[in-house]
């Protein structure tokens, strides 16, 4: 089985933010690690070479493959921004339709500025979403 590329680095997050994004992801990668920290009560921290990290919870799979992964997190993916997000449950869509200018993968909120989306839309998913995990590992 291969083996995840995931994991927590010593890299600086500083340091990626600052070669990876343009001046409104900078401002915009600051309120989100505000955000996060705030939801999380946990210190960033880079996980591979591109997820800025929140905590971290061990999953097993129905196929039996298990791993550690972060609790919340972002990214930033060229023009644009992504918050990984489990969008479960009636309670968690239906944020997802206030939220505003966005494109939902399976566990990919992308978005190309903080301007475009209501704040309180966002901290919701993202407090449901560890709520879920939690609920799912433990």
């Amino acid at each position: 089985m291969a083996d995840n590329k995931t994991k927590p680095t010593g890299a600086s997050v500083e340091d990626y933010i600052a070669s990876r994004a343009n001046a409104q992801q900078r401002a915009d990668c600051r309120e989100l690690m505000a955000l996060f920290k705030k939801v999380t009560r946990h210190s960033p921290r880079m996980w591979g070479p591109s997820i800025v990290g929140y905590g971290s919870y061990r999953y097993t799979y129905e196929s039996g493959r298990t791993g550690e992964a972060p609790l919340a997190g972002f990214a930033i993916r060229g023009r644009e921004l992504v918050v990984y997000v489990l969008v479960e449950g009636e309670k968690q869509r239906s944020l997802l339709s206030k939220l505003g200018k966005h494109k939902m993968g399976k566990v990919c909120l992308y978005f190309k500025q903080l301007a475009d989306l209501d704040r309180a839309a966002l901290e919701k998913l993202v407090v449901g979403s560890i709520a879920e995990v939690r609920r799912r590992y433990g």
